[in-house]
């Protein structure tokens, strides 16, 4: 796959608050649930800042979000913020984020659509993994019930969203280099 090829640090520090600010807003696209954990396209939005950025500046684009959300900015779902929501039922999956940005932005670089596929799914798995275990932790429940609550029913969304994710930032890598835009490697 192609990545951004950003000259100099301008256009690098707009690129990631640019992604930033399209996370914080794919962010509030929020569907509640009784479970506490809505349905979101956050997933997608982190997925594709990896895979648009690469794994360092994706990864920085998603920490951004992150420290806005807990200083509390109302970034997050749902317009929430502040450093509780990380030690709420969802929080698990925020801290999850950062792996699931860094490891799409790997799966970027990959010219192995095998490899690149395992390693997005790697990294959605590590985000879900860390939200089942807060989420079993936070509202003492066992790790099989926290998964069958707050994991099962999201995993054909996120990992539509991955893939999606995926071609999306093919798409945008492709358009910004044919309008000169963005060089890619």
């Amino acid at each position: 796959m192609m990545k951004l090829e950003l000259r100099n640090n301008v256009q690098k520090t707009v690129c990631v608050g640019v992604m930033a600010a399209l996370l914080a807003v794919l962010s509030q696209i929020s569907l509640p649930l009784p479970s506490g954990i809505p349905v979101t396209l956050q997933t997608f939005a982190v997925a594709l800042c990896g895979c648009v950025l690469g794994p360092a500046m994706g990864t920085l684009a998603v920490a951004v979000y992150l420290a806005l959300g807990a200083v509390g900015v109302p970034v997050l779902a749902g317009f929430g913020g502040g450093f509780g929501s990380f030690l709420g039922v969802t929080g698990g999956y925020l801290w999850g984020f950062l792996p699931l940005a860094l490891l799409c932005g790997l799966a970027a670089l990959s010219k192995n659509r095998g490899i690149a596929a395992g390693l997005g799914m790697a990294g959605l798995a590590l985000c879900h993994i860390f939200g089942v275990i807060q989420f079993g932790l936070v509202m003492s429940v066992p790790l099989l019930e926290a998964f069958l609550i707050a994991s099962a029913p999201y995993l054909l969304k996120d990992i539509l969203s991955v893939v999606l994710a995926y071609f999306a930032a093919m798409a945008i890598i492709a358009s910004l280099k044919k309008a000169g835009r963005g060089g890619v490697v």
